[in-house]
């Protein structure tokens, strides 16, 4: 059935959500037992092929390993990363196999198959085992089959385009700040199997969620759930918008309590309107405004709860102040609303929320001030890696020197453009899709000055500070928010990020 909306009529029963479950996929007999797994099913009868031996699948072959399974791991890397991890592996016992080629055979004496969140699902290994009709588990999937169903802790799942580390970092400090023993896991800190499997049993989980996770997730059943927003993003991976919203929306599927989705995006209700849950499970939202029966929001500078209280059609839970997060930036709001959403559901007391988020410090690159100088503000939200990002981050700034380009990833600029150009002094571009960015300003806001920074100039972010210090006036931000990822020209966002501080901090270019 679907979730229910505080007087408001619910939308059709759905139960269909796209991708294949084990069980739908699950043609070997021997493996009857796998959708209703935990530890002490028969795991040592079964010969696991893990796909990749990064952070993902080490954790998954270790757990395995753990619970007496026979575990051949693949990977085309055989990089120095990728030869340490296999050696611990090789002494547990695994059969791990490195180097170009490694994957191109699927094992005769393969029962099941482990996927890490990155392989494609076109890759010809996981088009092989489901061909054979083997089961295809994602790590998610796993880490809900190695549960001890005595201690397995509740889990407080969510997922979105944007601002889910943010989110679940500030759902994790409200729950400590609760007295549970809780961690934030999956997308983000410790591997998910690492988590059910850890000895001292969690109170409850904060689980973050990418698309690439969810892709291949059965019914995850969690306590709560929500989905902060659903944006273009990796379409080269899914395919299609309609094929990454379907993953996203996956993570409602046997939501117990409570489908937190965003008011002022109708796409995360919709994936609620369409979800498969459990009697009695409500749909709830979060809202910039003043919160509706059944919501969380803002009413006179206070995030306020009008959803897990006995009153709610009259009355409302005071959380905690918007001046006390740390940045009253509108998306940073909308995750703390989310946040405590997830946690009031789980019963968290206000004051335990209030003390979470008041005590909550932003990860680096995200909205991080880094510098002034001249009356310019340098602030870096270099985490903001897509289209849908990068707006958030400038429409938290009245006059910005964007600082943006990378991996387009297949995206198109021009609604972004057209939303903040009247908030744009100038904008500096780097990186290989930079084009992308120019046609679009190009097209929509014309008389915005823009400054390219060749790739093959040395020091590309020291000149690209200079130049957004030379469009900037006093009372300007330099914004980097690049709405591409940093693979071009850095090893990482954060690396982009720490380049820019550098820079702003050195004074160079």
């Amino acid at each position: 059935m679907t979730a229910s909306h505080d007087g408001q009529t619910t939308g059709p029963t759905a139960g269909q959500t796209t991708g294949r479950t084990a069980g739908q996929v699950n043609g070997h007999h021997r493996l009857g037992w796998l959708d209703g797994a935990d530890r002490h099913s028969p795991w040592p009868s079964v010969t696991v092929l893990v796909t990749g031996i990064g952070v993902s699948g080490y954790s998954a072959a270790a757990g395995l390993l753990g619970v007496g399974a026979r575990v051949v791991v693949v990977d085309d890397r055989a990089g120095d990363a990728e030869r340490e991890k296999a050696t611990i592996l090789s002494t547990l016992g695994a059969d791990v196999r490195l180097g170009p080629g490694s994957s191109a055979t699927l094992p005769d004496d393969a029962d099941l198959v482990v996927t890490s969140p990155g392989w494609l699902p076109g890759a010809p290994l996981l088009v092989a085992a489901g061909e054979r009709g083997l089961p295809i588990l994602g790590e998610v999937d796993l880490a809900l089959r190695l549960r001890d169903p005595a201690t397995a802790a509740p889990w407080l799942a969510l997922t979105g385009t944007n601002g889910k580390t943010t989110t679940v970092g500030m759902l994790a400090a409200i729950l400590r700040a609760a007295g549970l023993r809780a961690e934030a896991v999956g997308n983000i800190g410790a591997p998910v199997v690492d988590a059910v499997l850890d000895p001292e049993p969690y109170d409850v989980l904060a689980v973050e969620l990418s698309s690439f996770q969810l892709h291949w997730a059965r019914p995850l059943r969690p306590r709560a759930a929500a989905v902060l927003n659903v944006a273009p993003d990796h379409l080269d991976w899914h395919g299609s918008m309609d094929a990454y919203a379907g993953d996203k929306g996956k993570i409602f599927t046997g939501c117990e309590i409570a489908c937190v989705y965003n008011v002022a995006d109708p796409v995360t209700e919709e994936l609620v309107r369409a979800a498969d849950v459990v009697e009695g499970a409500r749909a709830v939202g979060f809202t910039a405004g003043v919160p509706g029966v059944g919501m969380l929001g803002v009413v006179d500078g206070v995030l306020a709860d009008r959803a897990f209280v006995a009153e709610r059609q009259t009355s409302a839970a005071e959380l905690c102040a918007v001046s006390d997060l740390p940045s009253q930036a509108p998306h940073n709001i909308a995750n703390a609303l989310a946040a405590a959403a997830l946690a009031r559901a789980h019963g968290v007391p206000p004051a335990a929320v209030r003390a979470g988020l008041t005590g909550f410090v932003l990860e680096p690159h995200r909205i991080q001030r880094v510098g002034e100088r001249d009356g310019v503000v340098y602030v870096d939200d270099s985490k903001a890696t897509n289209a849908h990002a990068a707006l958030a981050s400038l429409l938290a700034y009245d006059s910005v020197v964007w600082v943006a380009g990378g991996l387009a990833k297949g995206q198109d600029f021009g609604d972004l453009v057209h939303a903040v150009k009247d908030r744009l002094r100038g904008v500096v571009l780097l990186g290989r899709d930079r084009e992308l960015i120019a046609s679009a300003i190009a097209r929509h806001a014309p008389d915005v000055p823009v400054i390219e920074v060749a790739d093959s100039d040395t020091e590309v972010m020291d000149r690209a500070v200079g130049a957004a210090g030379r469009l900037a006036q006093p009372g300007d931000t330099v914004l980097l928010a690049p709405g591409c990822a940093s693979f071009d020209l850095f090893t990482s966002y954060s690396a982009r990020g720490d380049a820019f501080a550098a820079s702003v901090r050195g004074h160079r270019g």
